[in-house]
């Protein structure tokens, strides 16, 4: 497992966060480190059609080894990280045969990775972990499911009696800012499926995943000095308020699990003249997604109506744009691609955990781009921040589940496909 933990750490250490506000692809000139670094590896252990375009989307091939058709699969993650939280510096340590126990991540800021609070650790007694060391994010997401697929590819070509199709390998920039596919060139990539390799615990199988929206409100007020304020001023922020506490209460991300929805605040800055609040939308039924951004601009209006003598014009301006959709609907007409997955898992002994995503991946934009892409665990926990950690053996087993499913495919009778 050496190789894998020496391969990981060379991706982790490598700064790759992007940026929302920027207008480039990638987004952070420092995502091209990592991608150039890819593409030199991809090349040296042999895999074939090795290209990086203008957008830093880096494609390459593993040709079949056997003589009957064979669908061309591929096999997708992201370089870039969050920018909710710093990838700078990144000082992996490296924790093995774990006992159980709290783990200190930094002393002299006593930050503590327990399973006091992290039960999942639990699960991984006796196995070597990779940790931060309490001061920036980790980067399995999605440097692990990078470290999978390379690993993978590396051992079939040293592994030629391991029958398989056409594999293409993707990687990409920006996924954590949403724009992970939007300049993936789906027909160039010329596969019929594909899956992630961005998923969390070992296990998990995904084929749903939110409906996502974006919202920006912005709130007009009139600045007035306070001590003649009466019937004059016009405090943006105080209506900024009013609308956060018109949402439902319980239909918040702490609140909610499964397949429920909900709206999540996550930036708010104003004065008394303006206030702009933005906030996410996110359910996995089309028909509450559409009641949800209803939602929100029927807040607005009723804002609008309370305040139109008073201010003369809108004070609640809301924009709300729709970010992606349930990849559930492109995939269950091919539901045999998640078949292959998850008997690859049982027969490697592993358990499949199928659920929606609450939240979304390259896959789910793929998918509506005409490839259909489910999600699977890359092995990493707590993703986006100091508490986030992986497993090398749930690692380990990404890599094997890569390797069968492109054994099944090649030994698939796709006539019968639904009696996978």
């Amino acid at each position: 497992m050496q190789n894998i933990i020496d391969r990981f750490i060379s991706y982790v250490i490598i700064d790759t966060e992007s940026d929302p506000n920027s207008k480039t692809t990638p987004s952070t000139k420092k995502q091209w480190n990592l991608a150039n670094k890819l593409v030199e590896e991809l090349k040296s252990i042999g895999l074939e059609e090795v290209t990086i375009d203008k957008n830093a989307y880096i494609m390459a091939t593993l040709p079949s080894n056997v003589s009957h058709d064979v669908p061309t699969i591929g096999f997708v993650s992201h370089f870039d990280t969050t920018p909710d939280f710093t990838g700078a510096n990144v000082n992996p340590q490296i924790i093995k045969n774990y006992d159980g126990n709290d783990i200190v991540l930094n002393k002299e800021n006593n930050i503590i990775l327990s399973p006091k609070y992290f039960k999942d650790l639990l699960l991984y007694k006796g196995q070597t972990l990779i940790t931060t060391d309490g001061l920036t994010l980790l980067g399995a997401d999605d440097k692990a499911g990078i470290t999978e697929i390379v690993t993978a590819m590396e051992y079939l070509i040293n592994n030629p009696d391991i029958k398989h199709g056409k594999i293409r390998v993707g990687f990409t920039p920006d996924e954590e800012i949403g724009r992970g596919a939007h300049k993936f060139d789906v027909k160039k990539f010329g596969a019929q499926w594909a899956y992630t390799m961005d998923g969390s615990q070992i296990g998990e199988l995904e084929y749903e995943n939110f409906n996502a929206a974006g919202a920006k409100i912005t709130f007009k007020g009139k600045s007035v000095h306070p001590g003649y304020a009466k019937g004059k001023m016009i405090n943006s922020m105080l209506i900024a308020n009013d609308f956060i506490n018109q949402l439902p209460k319980n239909e918040t991300p702490q609140e909610t699990r499964g397949y429920e929805g909900f709206f999540h605040v996550h930036h708010l800055n104003g004065s008394i003249e303006e206030t702009v609040l933005e906030l996410i939308i996110r359910d996995h039924s089309a028909s509450k997604f559409k009641k949800r951004k209803d939602t929100i601009h029927k807040i607005a209006k009723k804002i609008n109506k309370q305040y139109a003598k008073q201010f003369g014009e809108d004070i609640c301006i809301a924009e709300v744009k729709d970010q992606y959709y349930n990849m559930k609907e492109k995939v269950m007409p091919v539901k045999y691609i998640v078949d292959i997955a998850e008997k690859a898992m049982r027969e490697l002994g592993i358990k499949p955990l199928i659920k929606p995503i609450r939240g979304g991946t390259d896959g789910s934009q793929l998918s509506y781009m005409g490839l259909p892409c489910p999600n699977i665990f890359a092995g990493g926990h707590n993703f986006h921040g100091k508490y986030e950690y992986v497993p090398v053996e749930s690692m380990q087993k990404a890599i094997e589940v890569i390797v069968k499913i492109a054994q099944l495919t090649a030994n698939t009778d796709f006539k019968n496909k639904k009696k996978i």
